[in-house]
């Protein structure tokens, strides 16, 4: 760590970031004597990001911190197409309507980890339709598509998968990875983007942007990626049982968004502050160092901290607040979500209203496992009644959700 020359590295490096460089001294070297613009890519396939996008926005809340500059690039075009890489299947198509939408949802986001501006390391959010949508194919296909090896496109990990497994792959999405270092390549020309960071499954498309870049312009431009985040148990960073963990408020509320990391396995309570808080390094370490029932502390100051930084510490000291009472105390907190009752309400029916279950027979089966609660006693019959009363009721599915029905 302390042989890097540039806090940009130091900083990546000591907290957890770096996977892959494609030239790490020299990327060090030429951020250690002027400001670096770099970028990553995000493809508006719904209204808001999850927090499997979050390493890399903080990846960008990292350039800048370190004195370099953020760009966001909205793949308004690419996002026509639907990357790839390590996918099953193709994508659905989003109409134009839709993806312009999705872009105006997103963009709110960024707005809460960078500050943007047009000094030296303000951030800026650009959208690759302004390129994309105006290239000619023939004239394409002569100046960039020369450039690429259709052999070293099959070799990458993200095609080759895919193949190996006989699942289709199209040519619409097989041009995906010639676009995306396209940009790199336009970016460059445009921002004077140096740099392009992403998830390790990124490795293939950022190498083929780093070498257009260098055989079209004679640009030396570099690549960086962040390792496959997992859980301590090997699921998938940004899933919870009851889908994805939305970073927007309109898809997720405050509460729900604060206890998903206040339920961090033990093992990851180190690695998640490093990477999605902005505490010092030294508490950090502190904090890591916790046993036994103390690392619930920890916990408590990951979901907070965390919070803090994409909804607003206001939104953190709430949901706080409310796990405090719903938990410590066994009271209802006032931010649970909720819904209204009239009289008394089946079950099922108050768990899919406050959306703990997207239909009833799935809220059936949540009741036959074990996983409902009411006023926090198990609840094991799918037929059950929750009778209307003076005061509210607090539902629960399983450990992590909890709304309230109320008549009042």
């Amino acid at each position: 760590m302390t042989d890097h020359r540039s806090d940009l590295l130091r900083t990546l490096t000591s907290r957890g970031y770096v996977h892959q460089a494609t030239d790490a001294a020299a990327l060090d070297a030429l951020a250690a004597r002027e400001v670096v613009p770099g970028y990553i890519g995000f493809d508006p396939t719904a209204p808001s990001l999850h927090v499997g996008s979050l390493i890399q926005i903080m990846l960008l809340r990292r350039l800048q911190q370190t004195g370099h500059k953020p760009i966001v690039l909205m793949g308004g075009g690419t996002g026509k197409i639907g990357d790839p890489s390590f996918k099953d299947e193709a994508r659905k198509l989003s109409s134009d309507e839709t993806i312009a939408a999705n872009i105006a949802g997103i963009q709110r986001i960024f707005a809460r980890f960078l500050t943007f501006g047009d000094g030296p390391t303000g951030a800026v959010l650009v959208n690759n339709a302004d390129w994309l949508d105006k290239l000619e194919y023939i004239p394409f296909l002569r100046e960039v598509g020369q450039h690429f090896s259709v052999n070293r496109m099959l070799s990458f990990d993200s095609v080759k998968l895919r193949l190996d497994r006989e699942q289709s792959l199209s040519f619409l999405e097989f041009n995906y990875m010639i676009l995306q270092g396209y940009d790199f390549r336009e970016l460059a020309r445009r921002q004077g983007v140096r740099l392009q960071m992403g998830g390790s499954d990124q490795w293939g498309n950022i190498v083929n942007g780093v070498d257009l870049a260098r055989r079209m312009d004679g640009t030396e431009v570099f690549g960086l990626t962040t390792p496959l985040l997992t859980t301590a148990s090997g699921e998938k960073m940004g899933k919870s049982v009851s889908g994805a963990v939305w970073l927007h408020e309109d898809q997720l509320p405050h509460f729900d968004y604060w206890q998903f990391w206040r339920n961090t396995d033990d093992r990851d309570v180190g690695r998640f502050l490093r990477l999605f808080t902005d505490l010092p390094l030294d508490e950090i370490a502190r904090l890591d160092a916790l046993e036994g029932a103390d690392i619930n502390e920890a916990k408590k100051v990951l979901a907070n901290e965390a919070t803090a930084l994409c909804r607003g510490r206001a939104a953190a000291d709430e949901a706080a607040e409310t796990a405090r009472r719903t938990f410590e105390e066994g009271s209802a907190g006032e931010t649970l979500p909720q819904i209204a009752a009239t009289g008394a309400i089946a079950l099922v029916d108050a768990l899919v209203g406050l959306g703990f279950a997207a239909s009833k027979g799935e809220a059936r089966r949540l009741i036959k496992g074990g996983g409902a609660r009411v006023d926090g006693q198990k609840v094991a019959d799918e037929a059950a009644i929750v009778a209307a009363a003076g005061a509210p009721v607090r539902i629960s599915a399983g450990k992590k959700h909890h709304g309230i029905v109320d008549w009042s």
